[in-house]
């Protein structure tokens, strides 16, 4: 039995909305040279208009620093892929379409996110309007899906909680979503904070993604650094070695200088005495985490 090297295989990152919302082309220099300081191994790429930073000089960065990276679908009003006119629906597809050429232009696998109805969209929906909405989520899924393999990307859809959302807040609802379509092209982004309020295991709920976990993110219950906080982080670890998981271990938290961002995701209290401090803390305690990990033969 050989250790695994796990700074290759499990790889800490942290996404930019932890300072900047949203995210340019200055911010993100003086970012990515601070966390690849620290000892970051990659970056979640919030990407809230395209245009907004440029993917090759974020790819020179990154390649510069050693960073790997993923591209954050946001998903602001307006940005609908079902139960919206036909009109915002295409708009919506070709946003991220052009995430995914993002993603291209600076090397990322992955375009990650909520990506069905924009955060904080809430309603009722009759058990005929819900199979209708998951009808129209996988014409857009499947459409999408193709644009991105065929250019070497994957998306990693991720479910949230029922204050956000009221269309996809179980891994079970995803998986019902995607499950016809190709897992080459479509699979799972899970977060341990939206996972801490909706499921009910969170083991049964790695379980069930299975292999089309493609991206996992991880904060405290209130959105602050991993482990100090109430979740039981060596049964995540445990469930994470038994499906095999070798992707990204994204810390992701906010910050509350940006009113809009701040008020969507209810940051409401500073979790750190700076977001600076609050990176670190997180790095420092993933580290740990990730040092437990059990002992396996390589590729297992």
């Amino acid at each position: 039995m050989t250790s695994l090297d796990l700074s290759r295989e499990l790889p800490i990152a942290v996404n930019t909305f932890v300072w900047h919302s949203p995210l340019d082309d200055a911010a993100l220099a003086e970012t990515l040279a601070k966390i690849a300081g620290w000892g970051y191994d990659g970056v979640e790429l919030a990407l809230e208009n395209i245009g907004d930073w440029d993917a090759g000089r974020a790819r020179e960065l990154l390649d510069a620093h050693g960073l790997r990276s993923v591209i954050g679908a946001v998903f602001g009003p307006g940005r609908e892929l079902a139960c919206a006119s036909a009109e915002v629906i295409e708009s919506t597809r070709e946003y991220v379409r052009a995430a995914v050429d993002v993603a291209v232009a600076h090397g990322s696998p992955l375009v990650i996110g909520p990506m069905y109805t924009s955060v904080g969209r809430t309603w009722r929906m009759t058990a005929d309007e819900r199979r209708a909405a998951v009808r129209e989520l996988r014409e857009s899924y499947a459409v999408l899906a193709d644009y991105a393999a065929a250019r070497g990307v994957r998306l990693a859809v991720e479910p949230l909680n029922r204050y956000e959302t009221s269309l996809v807040t179980t891994t079970e609802q995803l998986m019902e979503i995607i499950d016809p379509l190709p897992a080459e092209a479509v699979g799972v982004n899970l977060d341990t904070y939206h996972m801490n309020i909706e499921e009910t295991s969170l083991d049964a709920a790695f379980r069930l993604a299975g292999d089309r976990l493609l991206h996992l993110q991880v904060c405290g219950n209130d959105r602050g650094a991993p482990l100090l906080d109430h979740l039981d982080w060596d049964g995540i670890r445990a469930s994470l070695a038994a499906i095999g998981y070798r992707g990204l271990l994204g810390f992701e938290s906010f910050t509350a200088d940006n009113a809009s961002i701040a008020t969507a995701a209810s940051i409401w209290r500073p979790f750190a005495p700076s977001q600076d401090e609050l990176a670190l803390t997180a790095l420092e305690q993933l580290r740990a985490w990730r040092a437990g990990w059990p002992v396996s033969s390589p590729g297992v």
